[in-house]
């Protein structure tokens, strides 16, 4: 009994209560922004900081508590970052509504990021093991593609909106099933590439310093291209397809190690949006606004010039990404200040263009904090990928931060013109519930296997307890 109470087994902290402090933190800091706007558009603060105050502090509590019950071995970075990011984002909202953009609404961004904290916490009660999700692996992937394809099979009266049949509207509800698509199909390429990993990561010829794959297992690569092409051609959704692809390649390259499935990838992608290109006219127009901006804008009635694509052929289709960059440039390394620039005078700046709106105000500085705290997100992620146990929980884990990471990158480069504009929202940030709602469970499904990961073998805990007695 003494030799078991003289070598206690050392156990990683849960560090729950610094994770508290830290919620905390990150409330105050949104507090502190929101108070920032009306200081600066009415010279006092606003009349509901208060409530808006308690209200986040009240959710984000909530998901504490219950992350604290239900996954007390969690990463404690993941829910204070995912806060700020998403308080942020309500606060950029609120800001390009007091500037009277037309369809920014804090109030409604507040009750989704309500909605989203329950799903949430939902998540995390209902699914106790997240292993049982490679149980689902094909069922998953049905799921997945129904939801994917079921914009392109209603009429565009109830799925079309600005040009691309992504939605789902029936009366005044609406709602963007490939937001959720894409949580399924991740969990079903994880599901599908831990029991085909060990073919696919045969080599066939050798090419330079390259092994390629055998002509036989191009399979599956060749049918998640030709899924994502036919999102771009009959949904005219370059976002989801570039999303989706991207995430299969990556996840392929994490099971196999092999480069070549990188490389094959890209050029397929490559191959079918050049075609896509010379055959469809939005895809065109999006390649040629990001290649000479300049070259079709029309700086006219902003009013007429606001909507995605413009309402008036006159506003040319460069307007959009003009605008986000001469925002952006206004904004400099500094910004002009939360509350100090013009914003609303980018289109669709509480959706598609947050980013750049946000860049005009909090400058480069506050952009590059922004992006390091998406940066950190992954990498809590990505960490939690490395220190799994099980291939499935490997594979998951590391497929759904890289979802995260790629979408950020494609949004950023798209306001950027780094590449071309693909209609993504920005994570936690953009006005919208589909993507808020998925995103939250994204975080969930997180949190879930970084408990798992972070959790003391059984024995360990036993002998932990064990030691615990013995010192009393």
């Amino acid at each position: 009994m003494s030799e078991v109470a003289a070598t206690p087994v050392p156990m990683p902290a849960k560090r729950r209560g610094a994770q508290l402090v830290m919620l905390a933190f990150a409330v105050l800091i949104v507090m502190l922004a929101y108070a920032n706007v009306g200081l600066a558009v009415d010279g006092q603060v606003p009349a509901g900081m208060l409530t808006y105050g308690l209200g986040l502090g009240g959710l984000m509590l909530a998901a504490y508590l219950v992350l604290a019950k239900f996954a007390p071995w969690a990463d404690p970075l993941i829910l204070p970052l995912v806060t700020l990011i998403n308080g942020l984002g309500l606060v950029m909202i609120y800001r390009l509504e007091v500037a009277d953009q037309a369809g920014a609404s804090a109030a409604s961004q507040i009750m989704w990021t309500a909605v989203g904290v329950v799903m949430f916490a939902a998540t995390l009660i209902v699914l106790r093991d997240h292993r049982m999700l490679q149980r689902l692996t094909y069922t998953a992937g049905a799921v997945g593609l129904v939801l994917l394809a079921l914009p392109a099979l209603l009429p565009a009266s109830l799925s079309e909106v600005q040009g691309a049949k992504i939605w789902i509207r029936i009366g005044g509800f609406s709602i963007q099933p490939g937001e959720f698509a894409k949580l399924a199909l991740v969990v079903f390429f994880a599901g599908y590439l831990v029991a085909k990993r060990d073919v696919l990561a045969l080599a066939g010829r050798r090419l330079l310093f390259i092994d390629l794959p055998r002509a036989r297992d191009l399979g599956p690569v060749l049918v998640t291209w030709v899924v994502s092409l036919g999102v771009l051609v009959f949904e005219k959704d370059l976002g989801t397809s570039l999303l989706l692809f991207g995430t299969f390649i990556a996840m392929l390259y994490i099971a196999t190690q092999r480069t070549s499935w990188v490389l094959i990838g890209i050029l397929l992608f490559v191959g079918g949006a050049f075609v896509a290109g010379q055959l469809f006219g939005h895809v065109e127009a999006r390649f040629d606004a990001w290649l000479d901006p300049r070259n079709d804008v029309y700086f006219g009635n902003a009013d007429v010039c606001q909507t995605n694509p413009p309402s008036d052929p006159m506003c040319g289709k460069s307007y959009q990404i003009m605008q986000s960059l001469y925002g952006l440039g206004a904004g400099g390394i500094l910004g002009t200040g939360l509350g100090k620039g013009n914003p609303d005078e980018i289109p669709l700046a509480f959706s598609d263009f947050i980013f750049a709106a946000t860049g005009e105000e909090l400058g480069l500085t506050g952009l590059m904090a922004l992006l390091l705290m998406y940066a950190l997100l992954v990498e809590r992620g990505l960490r939690t990928s490395l220190a799994a146990r099980e291939p499935f929980s490997k594979l998951l884990t590391g497929g759904l931060s890289f979802l995260l990471a790629w979408q950020v990158f494609i949004i950023v480069g798209g306001v950027t013109n780094l590449i071309p504009l693909t209609g993504l929202v920005t994570p936690f940030m953009s006005q919208g519930g589909s993507a808020l709602l998925a995103n939250w469970i994204l975080i969930a499904l997180l949190v879930r296997t970084s408990d798992a990961a972070r959790r003391p073998p059984p024995q360990a805990i036993q002998n932990e307890g064990l030691t615990q007695v013995f010192q009393r």
